[in-house]
């Protein structure tokens, strides 16, 4: 009997971010492929006879490809297991969740996608930070940071109207900046980069475009971490550290 895939969007971590369906599938699963990110303390609420694979990938080193990937969902299913392909955030987001749908399509294994959470969306909001806000923000631009800077990204930065998203930027922060800088990007956009959202070491730096690589390098930013640039950006626009306070995690670094 053929066994089926799950690709599951785990949100930005905390497993109470997931959906209802999200851990139903979970706990129904035989078989869960693991990402580094996203709600990576579901182990202790698996079952003990649940194989759990580690697929992780740092920033620039992919130990598992993304074809032996493809290849672990597709063999764990044919051998009649119910697989959870778990992901930080949403599948379809920089998730690489369309290939792995059309490898199992492709074997003729029945497959499913979970919505999650984005990081795009809930790393910023975890900080105060609207992605949207009526009267300063109107549009989201979402950018892969690992790529090359684009001219609809350099146009998204330069709109005042738009909130420029960026993830997993940290590493290629000096190049983003210095090829908007140079396109004619003000210096004086907004930019705040959330370090670990959702989790009790958050820690968020507020800068402009000007100066977040003197920033960011000061205080060692690191990854995971979602990069804004906005006005939705500014200090001051709303009150996050109010929110952050509630939520019992680390307000604006200092």
């Amino acid at each position: 009997m053929i066994g089926r895939v799950d690709l599951v969007g785990g949100g930005p971590g905390p497993i109470d971010l997931m959906t209802v369906r999200a851990w139903r599938l979970l706990m129904q699963a035989d078989v869960v492929v693991m990402d580094r990110l996203g709600p990576t303390d579901i182990r202790p609420h698996l079952a003990p006879d649940v194989e759990v694979v580690d697929v992780g990938k740092l920033p620039g080193h992919h130990p598992v490809p993304q074809d032996e990937i493809n290849a672990i969902l597709v063999d764990r299913a044919r051998a009649g297991k119910r697989v959870v392909r778990l992901k930080g955030g949403d599948p379809f987001v920089f998730g690489r969740g369309g290939e792995e749908v059309i490898a199992c399509a492709a074997a003729d294994i029945p497959v499913s996608v979970v919505p999650g959470v984005t990081s795009a969306v809930a790393v910023p909001e975890a900080a105060g930070i609207p992605v949207t806000h009526r009267g300063v923000a109107s549009a989201v631009h979402i950018v892969n940071g690992q790529s090359e800077i684009t001219a609809a990204t350099l146009s998204a930065l330069a709109d005042e109207a738009v909130t420029t998203v960026i993830l997993m930027g940290v590493g290629a922060l000096p190049r983003l900046v210095a090829d908007a800088l140079r396109a004619g990007v003000q210096a004086d956009r907004p930019v705040a980069i959330v370090e670990r959202g959702h989790h009790a070491d958050q820690r968020t730096t507020r800068s402009t475009l000007g100066a977040i690589v003197l920033d960011a390098g000061r205080i060692g930013v690191r990854n995971p971490a979602v990069i804004v640039v906005g006005e939705v950006a500014r200090a001051g626009m709303l009150v996050p550290d109010l929110l952050a306070a509630r939520s019992g995690i680390g307000g604006p670094a200092q």
